[in-house]
């Protein structure tokens, strides 16, 4: 099957370098100048991955981010003229996938698309059909409806954030590092930033706020623990 990718940039030269390289590697490019057109497109060509510049004129990758987000499960690889964490931490907590830095190698990039295809291809293995569901006090995780309820009020998840959370659900009260949750729920084949996990856990405490006893907590210099206790 031929992949599907969306590219945003501004810069045409950079649109011709990855039209040029996927087409040898039998990878179908769509091109976008700008974040407007990005979104258009999104919808009409249904793109298997959105390889989206930061730096656009008009409406910026951050927030054609958002939008992609917000309107699709789609993944998202950000490429940025900036090596600022800060940066880099934001478009992972817009949504985004995966990030790299211009300049860049094509191969590069083809090989971080195949990783996400990798995964997304592989199912999700960390999570398994028993239990059904998880209950921890007003929480309920529905692992095979891959739904998630506070109380009757439901809780949207980014596909990410919600394996994570039912990894943990597994094992509540244990710890487990950064580098045990990159294995577990993002692959062996992961090549993005360990910050990654740190992104997803502040997300996923956002998307937990409504259920009081109910926390994931830091254990300072080893990693992260998911427990049902009073929150503090």
């Amino acid at each position: 099957m031929t992949w599907k990718v969306l590219v945003a940039d501004d810069d045409p030269n950079v649109r011709e370098i990855i039209r040029l390289y996927f087409r040898q590697q039998l990878i179908e490019v769509i091109e976008a100048p700008d974040g407007v057109s990005a979104l258009t497109m999104l919808a009409e060509v249904k793109p298997d991955i959105v390889i989206l510049d930061v730096m656009m004129p008009g409406l910026d990758g951050y927030e054609t981010c958002r939008e992609i987000t917000k309107r699709s499960d789609v993944p998202v690889i950000m490429l940025t003229a900036k090596n600022d964490e800060f940066d880099r931490v934001l478009g992972l907590e817009l949504g985004a996938d995966d990030y790299m830095t211009k300049p860049f190698s094509p191969r590069e990039l083809v090989a971080r698309i195949k990783a996400i295809f990798r995964r997304m291809q592989k199912g999700q293995p960390v999570i398994e059909v028993e239990p059904v569901q998880y209950e921890f006090d007003n929480l309920v995780i529905h692992v095979t409806r891959r739904e998630v309820l506070a109380g009757n009020m439901k809780i949207d998840m980014r596909p990410k954030e919600f394996e994570l959370l039912a990894f943990f659900a597994k094992s509540p009260g244990d710890v487990f590092t950064r580098e045990q949750l990159l294995e577990q729920v993002w692959g062996y084949d992961f090549l993005g930033d360990m910050r990654t996990v740190d992104v997803h856990i502040k997300k996923l405490r956002e998307r937990l706020s409504p259920c009081h006893h109910v926390c994931i907590h830091t254990v300072w210099g080893v990693g992260y623990k998911f427990e049902v206790a009073a929150c503090s």
